[in-house]
Formats: structure tokens, sequence, C-alpha cells
């Protein structure tokens, strides 16, 4: 089940009920990953998506036809687990990470659902390791749920990258709803505001904010 404080605008109510009409309702390994996060790593297991975002992101990968994603932020493993056992057999996912501490309990959940040998992790700072991944060949789809303040960067460094009509998906772009709360000055917040308005000003991509989790945007190559 969502926890509903990290849904925006949506009461407890009708996130349970948006949950209990996903298809399928429950999924086990994700369930054993989100329980062994909150095990291992406490308050930080906030990092993960949810099960309807991840379900998102698995259809995304489907409905693009994705044959090489790119993630920016994996922590433990969840987003690429789903987004990984949605792509096709000889698809690829790319991993970027600044550190690799949580690296054995993804693995574990990757093994458990049988898509470890589809995901590469590269780990170091993204911006630079992002820069180093060739123009050829593309990128179908991109994931961004890292440092808030590299956004505007990975997504400069991502587009090129990506293919015409591939799809660029960033997670937090509501960020507790303190993009609109005026006496929000943090650096996380403030990033997350340019980055928001920039993505708004630019003719060169078709971009939406859905209010799913904390925010989720759908940028796609025109």
């Amino acid at each position: 089940m969502p926890d509903p404080s990290r849904t925006i605008g949506l009461s407890a109510e009708l996130a349970a009920y948006v949950a209990s009409h996903a298809n399928p309702p429950t999924d086990a390994v994700a369930t054993r990953l989100a329980a062994t996060t909150v095990e291992r790593f406490g308050a930080a297991s906030r990092m993960n998506v949810e099960h309807d975002q991840g379900r998102l992101l698995a259809l995304f990968v489907e409905l693009v036809g994705a044959e090489l994603v790119v993630e920016v932020g994996t922590f433990t493993g969840m987003s690429a687990l789903w987004m990984a056992r949605a792509l096709p057999p000889t698809g690829r996912l790319i991993c970027f990470d600044i550190t690799d501490r949580y690296l054995a309990t993804a693995r574990e959940a990757w093994t458990e659902g049988g898509v470890d040998d589809r995901i590469e992790v590269r780990v170091g700072p993204a911006a630079e390791r992002l820069a180093e991944l060739p123009l050829d060949p593309v990128v179908d789809l991109a994931f961004i749920d890292a440092d808030k303040t590299g956004y505007a960067a990975y997504l400069d460094l991502l587009l090129p990258r990506l293919r015409p009509g591939g799809m660029i998906v960033v997670d937090n772009t509501l960020w507790s709803g303190a993009v609109v709360d005026p006496a929000a000055t943090d650096a996380d917040t403030v990033a997350i505001r340019a980055f928001n308005d920039a993505v708004a000003a630019r003719s060169d991509v078709v971009a939406f904010m859905l209010p799913v989790g904390d925010g989720i945007t759908i940028i796609r190559h025109r």
C-alpha cells in the first residue's frame, strides 16, 4: 500500500483505493525489497519509489518499447527492479549511483526478480559518468531520482542521448508541496523550482507533471 503522506493531493482513502485497483494488485519481490530496505537502512527507505510509481515506470518502459534504459539514482534498486522486468530479454538498464553502499541489497532483489543480468551499475558522480555515455546507441527512456541540485545537468546530458520520441521521467518534482511554498528556500527546493520552470520553458520537449508520489514529470523528446 502507498504511504499517503508521500502522495500529493490524495487522501488516505483515495490512495488506498488507487492501490487496491492496481493490476496485478501485489508484487512479492518488490514488497520484500521494501521491507528489507526498511530493516537495513531505516528512514532512508523513503528514497525508494512506492509500488504505484514502480508500476507506472514499468508501463512507460513498455509503452516506449525501450531496449536501453538509464537510471540516475538507484539506492536499493526498487525502481530498477520495476523497469528491468518490463524490458525485453535483450534489453539493458544502466544505473548510475554515487555509492555502492546499497548495491548488495539491490542485487538480491534483482536476482530474485530474474533481471540481474539486464542491469549494469556505474558508481561515481552521475554527471561525470553520464558524460561518458556514447551518443549512439541512443537511450529510449531515462529515470532521474538523485540529488535535486543535479537535475538540470542530468537532463542536459541525457537529452542529446535520447532517441526522438524517447522519454525522461523525473521524480520528486513537487517536493512534498514545497515548490509552491514561498518560505521554502533550501537548496533542494530552489533547484527543483528552477528545474521545473526551465522544463516548462523548453521548446524541444513536451512535458507534463503528474501528482503521483512526490510528483513525477514526464519529458518526451520532440
